[in-house]
């Protein structure tokens, strides 16, 4: 085994997003993208030599071979040991679990998250720091400066390492150790959680649940809680077996594209409980019979509480929420005491305030909710709270949230997607809204009176770092609010995400429709942003 120094050249178009580099798969098939990506990340990096590194993906086309060169690459760049998933199976939230457990030095994880697959899909790899969870701002970018003057890769000439056997190998110095991917996981779940109550609840002959893991990562992690240890009965879990192209599905929780799950939780003789998690395992969705829970809701329900689950029974530091996530979190916060952070879309900004101790829950408006167990968004995570809750209160989920809203309110909320925008007319629309912000506050328009706008900047509370052009705001005296941002999880064009929001404190209101009830903010919102123009688009989508 020889290390080899490769001459390479820098590619243009490696600038990581909020959850780092993703292209189609052609893109990174090309010769030395990948390895010039990873060399950029191990460039960016210091003291990491003899030191341990967790590998693993959620399984979608093109994640072996990748898998392959990076364990070559970490043993010619002088690791010492490095972690992978049989496989090369890990799911997002274990590996923050196994970087923690194992106080590795940091982690790749190979996912494009809800993103399609295949040999025409999507692909991604991020980078994880000691702490498990995603690169900050200034580690992402430092690793794209490095790939912009990037002249060569390390790399050991060395035979593929056998991912489907548990075993302990070796590629020069460093030592390879193929894991259980489910293990240390399950094991941290069953720390947290009443298994042995949950147990009892759902398999007492009264509450039947289903689970969609939409042929992706989190088949085997559901099928051995769920099925084995929770004792749920065999076919509890749907799409359970990780498929390269999620079998053709697109898979991302949500009521459009877990369909399958929808239409279960939502037709005859329905289950008592449903949820979904997506490509890399780190969101959900969740749905009670006939009842869907938007992750807000979910969010403030899970945080309200808390203290009914073992792992949480001191109840909560504090809460943390997106930026264009609802308010109904920070109404729960108020009522508790604590303090609820409102940082811009990435999991990566809640990294600060989780190990700081300032807060213990956090979710995105996007399916994501964890805690401080990882430093990941985790989606089997928050089924298990959902389940240790119902069979604590043995209430039906439409119960526990209709109860909710009848104490703080409910915050009526929805978010638009305008997927596929030409990227200069997106750009265009965005930069039309922030000059405009200056201006817009204290007009009316119609019975709305706008009380702020600005473009979201967040300074983080703990080491002072700020991020600007986070998404314009436009907030109204009646305490709705407009949001308007790119995505930064596309891989073609651009996405235009408008999120609206009107909270509703009568109880006999809460039942109304989300269009019906937002539908003049969903006016206004395309009025002031010019969607139309700028998109095509009738109506939204």
């Amino acid at each position: 085994m020889t290390v080899q120094t490769v001459s390479t050249r820098p590619f243009a178009d490696q600038k990581p997003g909020t959850s780092g580099l993703r292209k189609q798969v052609p893109t990174f098939q090309q010769p030395h993208y990948l390895q010039n990506f990873v060399q950029a990340i191990f460039d960016s990096l210091e003291g990491y030599q003899g030191q341990t590194l967790v590998v693993g993906g959620d399984g979608r086309y093109y994640n072996r071979e990748a898998i392959q060169i990076i364990l070559k690459m970490a043993s010619a760049n002088g690791f010492g040991r490095v972690l992978v998933g049989q496989g090369g199976i890990l799911s997002t939230p274990a590996v923050s679990c196994i970087i923690r457990k194992y106080q590795a030095f940091g982690g790749i994880i190979l996912s494009a998250s809800h993103n399609p697959g295949g040999p025409e899909g999507d692909f991604g790899i991020k980078y994880n720091t000691g702490n498990g969870g995603p690169a900050p701002e200034n580690v992402t970018d430092a690793i794209f400066a490095r790939s912009k003057v990037i002249d060569q890769y390390r790399i050991l000439d060395a035979s593929d390492v056998d991912l489907d056997r548990i075993a302990t190998t070796h590629l020069s110095n460093t030592r390879i150790d193929v894991v259980d991917s489910v293990t240390d996981y399950a094991a941290l779940m069953e720390s947290l959680f009443d298994f042995d109550l949950i147990q009892q609840f759902i398999t007492g002959g009264n509450f039947r649940l289903c689970i969609d893991s939409l042929h992706a990562v989190t088949g085997p992690y559901a099928k051995a809680i769920f099925e084995r240890r929770l004792n749920a009965p065999a076919g509890t879990v749907q799409n359970g077996e990780p498929l390269e192209d999620f079998g053709g599905g697109h898979p991302d929780p949500n009521l459009v594209y877990a369909k399958d799950l929808v239409k279960v939780l939502f037709g005859e003789n329905a289950p008592d409980f449903g949820a979904a998690s997506d490509g890399d395992g780190d969101r959900n969705m969740i749905l009670g019979r006939h009842f869907f829970v938007t992750p807000s809701d979910s969010l403030a329900v899970l945080a309200a509480n808390a203290t009914l689950v073992p792992g949480y029974r001191e109840g909560l530091a504090g809460i943390a929420r997106s930026m264009p996530t609802s308010q109904a979190p920070d109404r729960v916060a108020a009522k508790l005491g604590i303090d609820c952070y409102e940082t811009p879309t990435g999991w990566k900004f809640f990294g600060n305030l989780l190990d700081a101790g300032k807060a213990t829950l956090c979710g995105e408006e996007s399916f994501g909710t964890g805690s401080n167990h990882v430093r990941e968004k985790d989606g089997l995570w928050a089924v298990l709270f959902w389940l240790n809750i119902l069979a604590v209160r043995k209430q039906s989920v439409e119960a526990i949230v209709q109860e909710h809203w009848a104490t703080y309110g409910r915050n009526i909320y929805c978010r638009h997607d305008y997927e596929g925008v030409d990227s200069d007319r997106a750009n265009t629309l965005m930069a039309n809204l922030r000059n405009a912000v200056g201006t817009i506050a204290g007009q009316s328009f119609g019975s709305y009176q706008v009380d702020y706008a600005d473009d979201f900047s967040y300074t983080d509370p703990i080491d002072g770092s700020v991020s600007q052009k986070q998404g314009i705001r436009i907030g109204f005296k009646d305490g709705s609010r407009i949001v308007f941002r790119l995505s930064g999880t596309g891989t073609q064009g651009a996405t235009l995400r408008v999120y609206l929001e009107r909270y509703e404190a009568d109880p006999a209101q809460h039942d109304q429709d989300t269009q019906v009830a937002l539908a003049d903010l969903i006016g206004l919102a395309e009025a002031i942003a010019q969607i139309k123009e700028f998109t095509g688009a009738i109506g939204p989508p």
